[in-house]
């Protein structure tokens, strides 16, 4: 019989006609928008909470699909860099590696990535060549950049724009190869005066691994001092077959030696952006689903209230007919 009634309720209300004023507030848009989140209220729209949902799921999708991407370029890559340090390590066995020689005129070739997404690896060699170009700097001594990748142009722009020398970007653009190195490498020799060059770039160890690394490459001049002192390797004891004198041999070595280790320098960095980028994803992925769990707990929770409220209105209103 209270059902009854309060459909009897229903109608009359239903057949009334409302007074204008009624009608604008009902179609103002700050009635409606009270409506879906009044002022103060604990409660939540349903609908804002779909909106956020959506959003959160369509980020999910991105990051997986960003990983997988990075997964299935790493293998190709960490083959060819495994393969590209038989290159320079003879270099190593010949010549020696002296990272604390002084010289006047210091170069810090810092390679960075062109894209970002990938965890702390580009901030890494910025601070490894901010603080090997504090380390090095002196009175009489200069000291240049020259930046491989956009990240690392941004990053050291900001205070040592008066000492970048020479900024490269897009050399990942297509798949890294030796002809396009020693193009560099030589575009750089020739347009950079050195005593030594720095080779800063993350060697990489596994997907989740990567280490900061510094290679040294001295001129011909400076390597002709330093092996007859006997600070790095000694070329003397070695036979030298053709008519080619010994600054000639320097020369070319050194020329040759900075096109492998910028060769597997480039392949080490764009292995070890690959592995930051797939583990970055992965953390994405991971805390997306989290966010949409909480999202989910709290859709379910506001309907369920919006339905209590609404059965309990209806229950007092039968009540109240009733009485």
């Amino acid at each position: 019989m209270a059902m009854a009634a309060l459909r009897r309720e229903g109608r009359r209300v239903l057949l009334s006609t409302p007074s204008p004023a009624a009608a604008m507030a009902a179609r103002s848009p700050a009635a409606s928008h009270q409506e879906i989140a009044p002022l103060g209220a604990r409660s939540i729209s349903t609908q804002i909470v779909r909106t956020r949902m959506k959003s959160v799921r369509n980020i999910q999708k991105i990051t997986k699909a960003m990983k997988m991407v990075a997964a299935s370029k790493l293998r190709a890559v960490q083959i060819r860099t495994e393969n590209s340090r038989g290159l320079w390590q003879p270099f190593t066995a010949l010549l020696g590696d002296a990272p604390s020689v002084d010289v006047k005129k210091n170069v810090i070739v810092a390679i960075t990535s062109d894209k970002g997404l990938c965890g702390g690896i580009n901030s890494t060699s910025v601070k490894v060549s901010k603080a090997l170009h504090k380390l090095t700097a002196g009175p009489e001594k200069e000291n240049k950049y020259v930046i491989l990748g956009e990240k690392g142009k941004v990053q050291l722009i900001r205070d040592s724009k008066n000492d970048i020398e020479m900024t490269i970007s897009e050399i990942q653009k297509n798949p890294i190869n030796y002809t396009q190195i020693a193009v560099l490498a030589d575009d750089i020799l020739k347009n950079v005066e050195y005593d030594a060059l720095r080779v800063v770039f993350n060697k990489f160890q596994s997907v989740i691994s990567f280490k900061p690394t510094m290679t040294t490459i001295l001129s011909p001049e400076v390597m002709e001092n330093q092996s007859e002192s006997g600070k790095v390797g000694d070329l003397d004891s070695y036979e030298i077959e053709g008519g080619e004198t010994k600054s000639e041999i320097l020369q070319n070595l050194t020329e040759f030696q900075f096109s492998c280790v910028m060769y597997n320098a480039a392949l080490e960095n764009a292995c070890s952006e690959l592995g930051a980028r797939m583990s970055a994803m992965d953390s994405s992925s991971r805390n997306a689903g989290d966010m949409l769990d909480r999202l989910t707990l709290t859709y379910n929770r506001t309907r369920q209230a919006s339905i209590t409220t609404e059965l309990t209105e209806i229950i007092s209103g039968a009540s109240a007919l009733e009485g």
